[in-house]
């Protein structure tokens, strides 16, 4: 039974039964942050057992994309080594939410597990285990599918019974197997060998017999202290591996011999120009079926490459494909074309893989080809590292491996293990955490005035003047007449705390306000405002006398209106951004600031110009609609749940400040912001690059900068069109003509070039050590005649270049080299001597020539000699 039957009927089955069919969420959980990836059918129905969330249905089905490769879940070094191990899988499920319980769920399970119509697997091959202590199940078992009691066995709380968490819903669960090895004598009729529990859970280990399905009952809440109280609506969460299902209806012992990998090993072998083996030995085969499935799911589903949190993931899963490559022998990418395989094969289960298809492949490439410059002197220094039978690679060296060749911890670690060795782990994550703590740290230097470090080290101790906390004030307000809560004296500057503060102070990318605070007889140009413990603290250069009167704290209001332009274009920008390239696209950095933005996102290459300039439209597209901005604190989980753009890597509080841009753009955010986009004015990039591997930066401006570079720009233009004598609007046309004419002139000086000189060939003489030819040309444009002049100077000296023109009323040319002209001798008056009139630059000049007076190859040696001797004097 093909896996593409097998979807369809189990869901098919479930929906017959009065399930709603769910399509599978993303691999990246969009409202929990404590997955790194959807690894269960249950966790997109997380919060409906949790009774926070209440769907318009009470039984569900799906076919869930799954991936175990990363944090508490994590396959990752067994794949390829094992029959069942996988990065990516699919998960079958159905669900009740307080609707039917185990009686229900054993007896669908049953159905499609034996029933002829459905899977049809002979009931002689299954078993099922069952919590000890749930003799509800085992009566079950006995009553609705009619298994004897020497088929179901109990196991403890290991292996079955299932909680969510330390706390909240719990239960135990039961789990149904197949005999693998119960072929010939079933095939004939007789009955399943009766086997004590212990044997059945030896050969259980051993592989004979496979769990294909576990059902779990949340029966109980589990509090704090163990205590396990029966919940008032019990519901059912059940999960049968699509990949073990297809060894089984398809008659393999392995997972990767079912029609799920075998295309992909087949392609793996075309690649690697060697036979795939079924045995150990076939392992990098294996690695390289199983990681192209999650490469791109992972990519579709948004994930990007990175070194942080799931890219981290990614980009191993990424190294470790291309290290299994590199044993096959192969030095290119590989998962990369293996992608496509994954696209055909999958597609029809999965649409949205085709549209994602070439983008896939694009990023798969460049993450391979960018692993392949850089492994071969990672394996080098293992070589070393492991040179003379050491058996351990320390903490640093582990660390530079990943530093300089971008090996991931794992992998050294695994590469080692091949050798025999360890890897100080430990020693590892000390190193990585101080190279995080030295960024973090230059950072901090890079701040300007607003870092601490500029203000740490004044002395002057802090005067505590007022009451009570500090309000910020500067989402609602640009000044505030307050009183100050505390000042000290720092050095020739003054630092105050103000109980109601309209200053922003540097977060989020968003530079500090600047400003003035007024009191009686003094005022202050705050030029620095930074956090402390206390609160926002402002400060300004001071020498005179200070006293802590009232005060009117007043924002640098036209700097602010810039910066909030700025800001609130980021998070245009990133809407967009995502709209034209994709959902990988995430922020990875930020700076707002008064005359510009710059917007770092993950990305595999360059913007093209035209769909920089689509996305520099949208942008300007959503200024003009005037939409407006609004802002709403809300419990978080409810942000999350609105679709609010948030990434699980920054720490977020119970509660937030959300940022709407109408129904365009939602994005948890501190900063401040326009009230209505039309406020930018106008949006303009100004460049694009690239920061890191797989981040790109983008650069704009906004409202009056913005004007300014279309400014400038009209400047230029105006520049232009004077330049080339032309109405601006018709700049174009004419540099068309342009363009057309010097095609033309390139073109005859082409043919010119072709006969040597580009006239005709002529006659070459010396004449006092100077050599002179004279030749005659059919060329009457005297641009194309100064070509050819340029032509016959370069590279020559002491030479002299004689054209006669061909027609009666023809032109004479004379082209000096640059060694011959110089005071007293120029092109002009040699012409002249010939009985030319005209003239030119020093070097080449012409004049008109009647054909009786053109001097012939006999006589010019005279006029040359006489030129020469005379210094050129007419």
């Amino acid at each position: 039974m093909h896996s593409h039957v097998i979807r369809r009927k189990f869901l098919d089955f479930f929906v017959a039964k009065g399930h709603r069919e769910v399509p599978s969420s993303s691999l990246v959980p969009a409202d929990d942050p404590t997955l790194l990836f959807t690894n269960a059918g249950m966790n997109q129905f997380k919060r409906v057992f949790q009774g926070v969330e209440r769907r318009d249905y009470r039984r569900a089905t799906t076919v869930q994309k799954c991936v175990r490769a990363g944090g508490k879940h994590n396959d990752l070094e067994q794949v390829g080594f094992t029959k069942r191990h996988h990065t990516f899988f699919e998960m079958l499920g159905n669900f009740s939410f307080g609707d039917y319980f185990k009686k229900d769920a054993i007896a669908f399970a049953w159905e499609f597990v034996t029933g002829k119509e459905w899977l049809g697997i002979d009931p002689e091959r299954i078993r099922v285990t069952v919590h000890h202590t749930d003799d509800e199940a085992r009566t079950l078992w006995r009553e609705v599918a009619g298994l004897p009691d020497d088929r179901i066995y109990g196991l403890g709380d290991a292996d079955n019974f299932w909680q969510m968490g330390d706390t909240g819903p719990c239960g135990p669960c039961t789990e149904i197997f197949v005999d693998l090895e119960w072929g010939a004598r079933g095939r004939a009729g007789g009955p399943a060998p009766t086997m004590a529990q212990g044997e059945f859970e030896r050969l259980a280990e051993a592989g004979r017999f496979l769990e294909i399905w576990n059902l779990v009952f949340m029966q109980f809440d589990r509090a704090a202290d163990g205590t396990q109280t029966p919940l008032p609506k019990p519901s059912v969460d059940t999960g049968a591996g699509l990949e073990r299902i297809a060894a089984v209806m398809q008659g393999e012992d392995s997972n990767f011999h079912t029609d799920l990998f075998l295309p992909l090993l087949h392609k793996a072998e075309q690649l690697v120009g060697k036979p795939y083996d079924r045995g150990v030995t076939g392992a990098p085969f294996r690695v390289l079926a199983d990681h192209a499935r999650a490469v791109t799911f992972l990519l579709t589903d948004g994930c990007y490459p990175s070194n942080e949190g799931r890219g981290y993931v990614l980009r191993r899963i990424l190294r470790r494909g291309v290290r299994y490559a590199w044993l096959l022998g192969r030095r290119e990418p590989t998962l990369a074309p293996l992608t496509a395989v994954v696209v055909q094969e999958m597609a029809r289960a999965y649409p949205e893989l085709t549209a994602k298809a070439a983008y896939v492949a694009d990023v798969t490439r460049q993450e391979e080809e960018r692993f392949l410059e850089t492994i071969e002197g990672g394996l080098g220094r293992m070589e070393e590292l492991l040179a003379g039978g050491a058996k351990i690679i320390a903490g640093e060296d582990a660390f530079k491996l990943y530093d300089t060749f971008g090996f991931p911890i794992d992998l050294t670690v695994l590469i080692a293990a091949e050798r025999g060795a360890e890897v100080d782990v430990a020693g590892f994550e000390e190193a990585l955490e101080g190279q995080r703590r030295r960024s973090r740290e230059v950072r901090t230097s890079q701040m300007g005035v607003n870092a601490p470090a500029v203000i740490a080290g004044h002395e002057g101790e802090w005067r505590k003047v007022g009451k009570g906390k500090q309000t910020f004030v500067g989402y609602d307000a640009t000044g505030a007449d307050t009183e100050v809560l505390a000042f000290r004296d720092a050095a020739g500057r003054v630092e105050l705390l103000l109980k109601d503060n309209p200053f922003y102070v540097e977060s989020g990318g968003q530079v500090s306000d600047t400003g003035l605070v007024r009191g009686k007889g003094w005022t202050l140009a705050v030029d620095a405002v930074r956090k402390t413990p206390e609160g926002t603290v402002v400060s300004a250069a001071f020498d005179g006398a200070f006293e802590p009167t009232p005060v009117a704290a007043l924002v640098d209001v036209p700097r602010r209106r810039n910066i909030e332009r700025n800001h609130s274009a980021t998070h245009l920008v990133h809407a967009a951004l995502r709209r034209h390239l994709g959902d990988h696209v995430r922020q990875q950095g930020s700076l707002v600031e008064p005359g510009r933005l710059r917007f770092d996102f993950s990305h595999h290459g360059p913007i093209e110009p035209a769909v920089l300039a689509e996305i520099e439209r949208e942008v300007n597209e959503q200024v003009w609609e005037n939409r407006p901005v609004a802002t709403r604190e809300m419990a978080t989980k409810d942000a999350l749940a609105l679709g609010a753009m948030a990434f699980f890597q920054d720490k977020y509080g119970d509660r937030v400040r959300v940022v709407f841009i109408d129904d365009y753009s939602i994005e948890l955010c501190g900063g401040t912001h326009v009230r209505t986009t039309g406020q930018l004015g106008l949006f303009r990039f100004t460049g694009q690059g690239g920061v890191a591997a797989g981040v790109r930066r983008i650069e704009a401006v906004t409202g009056p900068e913005a004007y300014g570079v279309v400014e400038a720009l009209r400047g230029t233009i105006d520049e232009a069109a004077q330049a080339v004598k032309a109405q601006p609007e018709h700049l174009i046309q004419k540099l068309g003509q342009l363009v057309a004419e010097r095609e033309r002139l390139e073109g005859r000086v082409a043919e010119f070039l072709k006969s040597g000189s580009g006239a005709d060939a002529g006659s070459t003489m010396t004449v006092s050590d100077v050599a002179v030819t004279l030749s005659r040309t059919s060329a009457e444009d005297r641009n194309e005649i100064a070509a050819v002049a340029d032509t016959f100077r370069t590279g020559k000296s002491k030479s002299v270049l004689v054209l006669l023109g061909s027609t009666d009323k023809g032109g004479i040319h004379v082209a000096l080299t640059d060694d011959l002209v110089h005071a007293g001798r120029q092109a002009r008056q040699l012409v002249e001597r010939l009985g030319g009139k005209g003239g030119g630059r020093p070097y080449f000049a012409s004049g008109s020539l009647a054909r009786e007076k053109q001097p012939d190859a006999a006589a010019l040696p005279a006029v040359i000699q006489s030129w020469l001797a005379g210094g050129g004097a007419a």
